[in-house]
C-alpha cells in the first residue's frame, strides 16, 4: 500500500511539474512572439508583476496597459528559462517556482506563484530580478547613487 501511495505522489508531481513547466514556458514564449492574448490570458485577475526597476510593482491591468504598445509593435521581451524548481502547497492547489533566465539584461532570476482556480492553473505573481555578484554590490550601489 505504501508503494502505491508513493508511486501516486511521484506520478502526480511529475505530471503536475510538466503541466506547469508548459504553462510558464508558453507564457515566456508568448512574450517572445509578442502574443498579447497568450501572455495575459494565463494571468489571474489578481496577478502582480515585480520588475527590476525600483517602484516597479504592476497589477495586471496596469501591467497590461504598459505592455500593450510593445506587444502591438511585435517587440515584447525574450526570456529563456532554465533550472526551474517547483514547490507545492499541501493541498496541491498552489505552487511556486524559481528559475534562471537568459535575457537582454544577461543573467536574471524569476520567481512566481500559480494557483489552481476552477480546475485551471493561473499565474498570480511573478518577480523578475537582475543577478549581481556579491563582490560587485558596492560598485552597483555607487552606480545607483549617480
Amino acid at each position: 500500500m505504501k508503494k502505491i501511495v508513493f508511486l501516486a505522489i511521484v506520478a502526480f508531481t511529475f505530471n503536475c511539474n510538466a503541466q506547469l513547466d508548459k504553462l510558464i514556458d508558453d507564457w515566456h514564449l508568448a512574450a517572445t512572439e509578442a502574443n498579447y492574448e497568450a501572455y495575459f490570458g494565463p494571468m489571474d485577475e489578481t496577478f502582480v508583476f515585480l520588475g527590476t526597476a525600483p517602484g516597479e510593482r504592476w497589477e495586471k491591468e496596469a501591467f497590461s496597459a504598459f505592455s500593450k504598445p510593445y506587444f502591438d509593435k511585435g517587440q515584447a521581451w525574450d526570456f529563456k528559462a532554465s533550472n526551474r524548481i517547483w514547490m507545492f502547497s499541501k493541498n496541491k492547489k498552489t505552487a511556486w517556482f524559481d528559475e534562471d533566465l537568459d535575457t537582454w539584461m544577461e543573467g536574471c532570476r524569476g520567481s512566481g506563484v500559480v494557483m489552481k482556480k476552477k480546475g485551471e492553473w493561473k499565474i498570480v505573481y511573478y518577480n523578475l530580478t537582475v543577478l549581481i555578484e556579491n563582490e560587485k554590490i558596492k560598485e552597483f550601489i555607487d552606480l545607483r547613487k549617480k
